[in-house]
């Protein structure tokens, strides 16, 4: 399908009112390649619209180019020269129509200059576009515009940070401040010494500069929220909102209100408008954290909203466009759920679009230290208000025994296990037994799945059992810091003998 996106221009009117061509028409008659449909947008002389439509498709009967399509619709704007209002609007229906053509023209003749130059930077990321001018004399120009605006925005941006270099004698050296960019500052504060931790801060930077959807996975308390927060300050949304929401957390008889807000007098208590989540991250991002908590209901609703980037408030017939990046975090696995039907496939592939793993804290052996130290640091700090508070540090002891430890609960679990560490101990100095007694003991739950068995299938039941002994006499040696009498305990043996031989017996090394 050819399709021609256009803005309503005065001439356009006023030569219609003459029946005369002008910019519209003449491409509509003399362009080489007809048009299925003509898609016109404009915010003001709405008493001229059907006329316009009447006229033009009678102006193309004679030509024996398609005539049924042609529509004039009112554009969602502020005014005629509002930057902001044009950039979402035309952003919107570039994208919409540049799917469903397989050539998208786009009219540079009518409209003010702002809806010119929007539509030429919006239309440049399009594969599929052509731009078109028309001259008096009803000849129709193509237009070819060679700049990447996306490297020549970089280009400058560079030149810039280095006349800002010159010019201050006290700046960084050019090369260095050259290099340093937003991103690089968003992701600091995150310590990432593991090569597990790199690589995910890698993926993490590069989807922060895109508009892509990104679903963060990762164990509870690994920091989902926070690298989420890093990708939005990164990314070029940084100076706009960042909303987030617990979706485990929402009441499905307010999540329509939470979400797309309601207007006065929706239901009861609606004592005045609410804008909702969606609204109030318009033009920034919205952070939805444990998504595979949705109930179903809502995943059609949230669907809904991310497939035509529109939202209607509760109580109303209005509808709102929005323009929002989407970050999803879950500790579930959503391949799992969509297999058992309890995640909506199409949803997950709208989520899962860039898709990053946090590693668990116990496979980031290198980033125990100084995840220590700093957590420390914190601790101390909040309680330093309190009067008779001593700042402690943490033993290298105590920081060798913690990175012998699961830590289920990854950083949240770690930072928990020291405060309360920091707030028993009258001492300077925190040791590996002031760790050990603010653990928090967790009872093994651990259920055997369902098994099930052809008949005539044969399986080894002492190897299977080899392994799961092997398993978890390994893990307890490790978190006893291979003592033998604490592993044996933990274990449930009668004596560390007993442990010994299964070590022998398993062909278990030192750990």
């Amino acid at each position: 399908m050819n399709i021609l996106y256009t803005w309503l221009g005065f001439t356009d009117i006023k030569h219609m009112k003459e029946d005369k061509n002008a910019a519209i028409s003449t491409l509509a008659i003399f362009n080489p390649i007809a048009f299925d449909r003509i898609v016109i947008f404009a915010n003001t002389w709405e008493e001229n619209w059907d006329q316009y439509e009447r006229w033009l498709k009678k102006r193309l009967a004679p030509t024996g180019r398609p005539s049924d399509n042609i529509t004039v619709r009112q554009a969602d704007i502020t005014s005629a020269i509002d930057y902001p209002t044009i950039i979402k609007h035309t952003d919107k229906w570039l994208s919409k129509l540049s799917t469903e053509s397989e050539n998208l023209f786009v009219n540079l003749t009518s409209g003010t200059p702002a809806m010119t130059a929007v539509s030429i930077l919006v239309g440049k990321g399009k594969s599929n576009v052509t731009f078109l001018q028309s001259s008096a004399d009803d000849k129709v120009i193509d237009v070819d515009i060679p700049v990447d605006f996306g490297k020549t925005y970089i280009q400058s941006a560079a030149k810039n940070i280095a006349a800002k270099a010159v010019a201050n004698p006290l700046s960084k050296p050019l090369e260095k401040s050259a290099n340093k960019s937003l991103n690089n500052k968003a992701f600091s504060n995150i310590i990432a010494y593991s090569s597990a931790m790199k690589s995910t801060l890698n993926k993490a930077k590069r989807l922060a500069t895109s508009e892509l959807p990104t679903l963060i996975l990762g164990e509870t308390g690994t920091g989902k929220e926070v690298l989420a927060n890093a990708i939005h300050v990164a990314s070029l949304r940084g100076d706009k909102p960042l909303k987030t929401v617990n979706c485990g957390a929402l009441p499905e008889t307010l999540v329509d209100s939470i979400l797309f807000g309601h207007v006065k007098g929706a239901f009861t208590g609606a004592e005045k408008e609410h804008k909702g989540l969606f609204e109030q991250a318009d033009g920034g991002t919205l952070f939805l954290d444990e998504v595979g908590e949705l109930t179903p209901e809502t995943q059609v609703k949230l669907l809904r909203a991310l497939q035509q980037g529109e939202i209607i408030k509760v109580g109303s017939e209005q509808t709102i466009n929005v323009d929002v990046r989407i970050i999803a975090a879950t500790h579930k696995d959503l391949i799992q759920l969509v297999e058992t039907n309890e995640f909506r496939e199409d949803l997950f592939y709208r989520l899962a679009v860039g898709i990053i793993q946090i590693p668990a804290l116990r496979d980031r052996q290198e980033d125990i230290s100084p995840l220590v130290h700093e957590l420390s640091d914190e601790i101390n700090l909040a309680a330093s208000k309190h009067p008779h508070y001593k700042s402690k540090k943490t033993s290298e002891s105590a920081i060798k025994f913690i990175s012998t430890q699961a830590w289920p609960g990854n950083i949240r679990e770690l930072w928990n296990t020291l405060n309360r560490a920091f707030l028993w101990s009258d001492k300077e100095k925190i040791t590996e037994n002031d760790i050990q007694n603010a653990l928090i003991i967790r009872t093994n739950t651990q259920e055997v799945g369902n098994v099930s068995l052809t008949l005539g299938q044969q399986v080894n039941i002492s190897d299977i059992l080899d392994i799961h002994k092997k398993k978890y006499v390994e893990a307890a040696l490790k978190a006893a810091g291979n003592n033998k009498t604490k592993a044996a305990n933990m274990l449930s043996l009668n004596s560390h003998q007993v442990l010994t031989k299964w070590i022998k017996d398993l062909g278990i090394e030192n750990i």
